[in-house]
């Protein structure tokens, strides 16, 4: 856990969230965590838990039921929740993600109509622009949507969807005409809209009780009242809802990797090797220096991007790097969390090998760290 990390919070009230955030964690997601995931059960009443304490709408406004809190202080949120369980901390920010187009660019009709409900916890929300042949070039998806009367008519196939199965609303991005990047549109479809169904969750190698699954577009109405933006700005919309979403996963990868450090530190203080407790051993202090370094780093990265975005100044590049920087330093620190612990790090009964299978999705989620250092790249170029 992260309650020892020293923090600079902007207002007594951030302090006091950030408090209610470590409560909750230690009773209510810490103790059930291992078994959750070994059984693969997702904790949906935990998402109404956080929503009622008000821990799932904060960067929104106030008026429509967020925490209109800087997004400097839900990042923090986030990354003690994942500290505790990485599948609520993920499910926390993919929620922020899917709520994100409707607040931004919905109308004020729309979003008096169904914001409340998103940030008070009632509703669980999906964010689906990958497709099975449209992950890191998400301009080529192919979900086509048709417009028929008062509605459109979805059909096609979006993958990898965090929630899917479970969410009760989808952002739904799907092409509306053939113009690659200025021919996709958001729709914001319920879950029991007839011909949105869900495939069998996909069984990973860790976060096994946050569920990912295909979700299945036959024919599904959505009234075109649920268009989110204009026609064909559903691409624009997406990319500017990824770039907080990979501050959002930035701040999971050094709750995470906080976690780890703090088992592989609590280990060597009690485990005694050739007469004294292994922390004393200078080969193991300089490995367990270097993790610190790795997440202190990362930490001041995230927070560096978000005082960008809550200044209303261009954070996009910055978001890339601290997701970049902060899911490989979590690939890092757990790896070697489990071999500060040795053989039993590699076993069950131990979490770090739990969060070593957890880290890796972290590279891959919300563009795979490549794809990071080529809008870094771009940026510099």
């Amino acid at each position: 856990m992260t309650s020892s990390v020293q923090r600079s919070l902007p207002t007594d009230e951030a302090h006091e969230l950030l408090g209610l955030t470590r409560e909750l964690a230690t009773t209510e997601l810490a103790p059930r965590a291992a078994a959750d995931e070994r059984a693969g059960r997702f904790p949906r009443a935990v998402f109404t838990t956080l929503g009622r304490a008000g821990l799932l709408g904060l960067p929104y406004p106030e008026e429509h039921g967020g925490g209109g809190q800087p997004f400097e202080v839900y990042l923090q949120v986030v990354e003690e929740l994942a500290g505790a369980w990485l599948s609520v901390g993920l499910g926390v920010s993919v929620h922020t993600l899917a709520c994100f187009p409707l607040a931004a660019y919905g109308t004020d009709a729309q979003r008096d109509q169904w914001l409340p409900g998103m940030l008070g916890g009632e509703l669980l929300g999906a964010y689906c622009l990958s497709e099975p042949h449209s992950g890191s070039d998400a301009a080529a998806l192919a979900t086509r949507a048709v417009l028929d009367g008062d509605d459109y008519v979805v059909s096609g196939t979006k993958a990898w969807i965090t929630h899917g199965g479970v969410a009760d609303f989808y952002d739904l991005m799907v092409r509306t005409s053939d113009d690659r990047t200025r021919g996709i549109t958001c729709l914001l479809a319920e879950a029991g809209t007839p011909g949105l169904s869900a495939a069998p969750p996909e069984r990973k190698m860790g976060l096994t009780a946050s569920v990912t699954a295909q979700v299945l577009l036959d024919g599904a109405r959505v009234p075109a009242a649920r268009r989110i933006g204009a026609e064909g700005q559903g691409f624009a919309i997406a990319l500017a809802a990824l770039d907080g979403g990979r501050l959002g996963i930035a701040a999971c990868a050094v709750g995470l990797a906080q976690a780890a450090l703090d088992a592989a530190v609590g280990y060597a203080r009690e485990r005694r090797q050739f007469g004294r407790p292994v922390a004393e051993h200078q080969g193991l202090t300089f490995l367990l220096a270097d993790m610190a370094t790795q997440v202190a780093a990362a930490r001041a990265l995230y927070l560096d991007a978000a005082r960008l975005r809550d200044a209303g100044r261009p954070f996009g590049t910055a978001a890339a790097m601290a997701k970049l920087f902060a899911t490989d330093a979590a690939m890092r620190v757990t790896t070697d969390a489990v071999q500060v612990l040795g053989g039993y790090g590699y076993v069950e009964d131990y979490q770090v090998e739990r969060y070593l299978r957890e880290a890796k999705l972290l590279q891959i989620v919300e563009g795979t760290n490549q794809i990071q250092r080529l809008v870094i790249g771009r940026a510099l170029t």
